[in-house]
């Protein structure tokens, strides 16, 4: 058996925690500094945290392996499989070319004022995709999109880049959110519950998604876009926060940022029909982009609009069914992990492995091969496929469900390597859990006091800002930030999981930067990923600094607020 201990190196916790921090600084450092790709860079970082915990931390060699097992086992099922699954649904849109029936409506919806056109496109639009593909598809997707409405390349990119940041919290299926929830203890020692971060992200989030439209909006025509735009702006936003918050306390947690893009779009659509845009052909002189004729374009037929929203319903519908009303949790399989635990004649399982406070940091597996998000996607994207090898509008979208199979095939073959990136990552904070090397810079950081509260968002954008991912920031951080909490004196009362919320929303703001979300940006509008990074940082940090008052003030006197 084995017990990690806070001070294992020379018996200090302060050099302890350095020691455990080089995983961290060689995984930054290969990405950022030499500039490695994030699979490479992810490899290397795990094969160091595997021999600092073996030398460093004295956790037996079997044990260590055994637990980067888990977390690849983890990383794979399920969190490969949601991501995988929620591109592919989204890749069924385009090869049956109902995708450009989408941006079509959009286009149309917007009255021909460039700014609301971007709005729909970057913010409603965009939050879909994440919640469904996530991982620089939104970016990529929108910013092209929005480059050819006629809008300057670097604000077609910076008005994509702050958009992301609304959705990305509850982004590909709420991915961050469930693994921040399966990578940390809770307040006695079990998992966190994924449902309680999701729900005080949900007091978080819709603060920053409310503004983020007049951002841009700001942002494409500065304080003329404003004084025209100001109020369908803001309804957009609104609309879009209220439901990320109800959806995310009451409803799936999972399919949050689906229900709120969709509640957004409908809303602001009717919106427009009783609201005069104002300064729709100066903001097009503005732009140099052509006067349009909305009668004289060609509608779109309401049966292919219908068609074009409908697999984004089929999804809501799905995923209500399969965490709402069916106990589906009732197949997920528990499997004691080999090696790590010892099964009793009772067939009770006992964890090999204990952290500092003697509890199982937990070496049981959950197979949840019906339950996960990912099962569900496949369901709706083959229902999805079904319904439109039917429908196919007199052959002119041509699908068939066999055309679907193969295209998951494809999309696991394009993305082979953020699937050996995320299964590294999660396997790294694996080790770095099991062994107690999170536990020692938790618990470092709890002797910052009340001023941990403000810092910790930072924790979240560095991560993110580094990985391009939300997920990866939470499953490198997550238990560091819970552990550093509860070990925090002065933190004593204040739920440890706020601060899951907080390394998931630091994340958010850290997206816009990241040097992924950039380089795809700048790829979409072509331009300089450093011109776009100068444009964007001092957003980012602005959003970060009102997240970390925010947080600080959640952890004080607002506490009544956190779920």
């Amino acid at each position: 058996m084995f017990q990690a201990v806070i001070d294992p190196v020379a018996g200090n916790l302060a050099l302890s925690a350095l020691v455990a921090c080089i995983p961290l600084i060689v995984f930054f450092v290969c990405l950022v500094a030499i500039k490695l790709k994030a699979h490479v860079s992810a490899i290397i970082a795990l094969t160091v945290s595997i021999i600092i915990a073996i030398v460093g931390f004295k956790m037996p060699a079997g044990f260590t392996f055994l637990s980067a097992t888990q977390g690849a086992a983890y990383g794979i099922f399920p969190v490969c499989l949601i991501i995988v699954a929620a591109v592919w649904f989204y890749e069924i849109t385009v090869v049956s070319g109902r995708s450009e029936d989408l941006r079509r409506l959009f286009d149309r919806l917007g009255g021909g004022d460039l700014r609301i056109q971007a709005v729909l496109i970057a913010f409603c639009f965009g939050a879909l995709l994440e919640a469904l593909a996530g991982f620089g598809a939104p970016i990529a997707i929108t910013a092209t999109m929005i480059l050819a409405l006629g809008i300057p390349p670097v604000k077609s990119a910076m008005a994509v880049l702050i958009a992301n940041t609304a959705p990305v919290a509850f982004g590909a299926l709420a991915i961050p959110i469930t693994t921040a929830g399966n990578m940390a203890p809770g307040v006695d020692g079990a998992l966190a519950t994924a449902e309680h971060v999701a729900a005080i992200s949900g007091c978080i989030a819709p603060i920053f998604s409310t503004i983020v439209p007049c951002l841009i909006i700001f942002i494409l025509d500065r304080g003329r876009g404003l004084k025209d735009c100001w109020v369908p702006a803001l309804i957009t936003g609104l609309s879009f926060g209220i439901t990320q918050w109800f959806a995310s306390n009451f409803l799936a947690y999972e399919m949050t940022d689906v229900i709120a893009a969709l509640v957004s779009f409908g809303v602001t659509v009717l919106f427009l029909r009783f609201w005069k845009l104002r300064g729709v052909k100066e903001a097009r002189a503005r732009f140099n982009a052509p006067e349009i004729d909305l009668e004289k374009k060609e509608k779109l037929p309401a049966s292919r609009s219908w068609m074009a929203l409908m697999p984004y319903a089929v999804v809501v519908v799905i995923f209500y069914v399969g965490k709402r009303i069916l106990p589906l949790t009732l197949t997920d399989i528990k499997i004691p992990w080999p090696g790590l635990t010892e099964i009793g004649a009772d067939g009770a399982a006992t964890s090999l492995i204990l952290n500092y406070a003697g509890a199982d940091p937990g070496t049981t597996f959950t197979f949840n091969w019906l339950s996960n998000c990912g099962t569900l996607m496949i369901i709706a994207g083959l229902l999805v496929a079904f319904i439109y090898s039917i429908c196919n509008y007199n052959g002119q979208f041509k699908i068939t469900v066999w055309q679907a199979i193969k295209e998951f095939g494809k999309t696991c073959v394009k993305m082979r390597l953020t699937i050996l990136t995320i299964t590294c990552v999660l396997a790294l904070a694996y080790v770095m859990n099991f062994s107690g090397q999170t536990i020692s810079i938790g618990q470092l950081l709890a002797q910052t006091g009340a001023a941990f509260a403000f810092i910790s968002p930072v924790l979240g954008w560095v991560g993110t800002a580094v990985t391009g991912s939300d997920t990866s920031a939470n499953a490198l951080f997550s238990s560091l930030q819970v552990e550093a909490a509860k070990a925090n004196p002065a933190l004593a009362g204040v739920d440890p999981e706020l601060f899951l919320a907080s390394n998931t929303m630091g994340g958010v703001m850290g997206k816009m930067v990241s040097p992924q979300s950039l380089a795809i940006a700048a790829a979409a509008v072509e331009e300089t990923e450093s011109k776009l990074f100068r444009s964007t940082l001092r957003w980012s940090l602005i959003l970060l600094a009102a997240l970390c008052v925010i947080i600080f003030l959640y952890a004080g006197p607002l506490g009544f607020i956190v779920p």
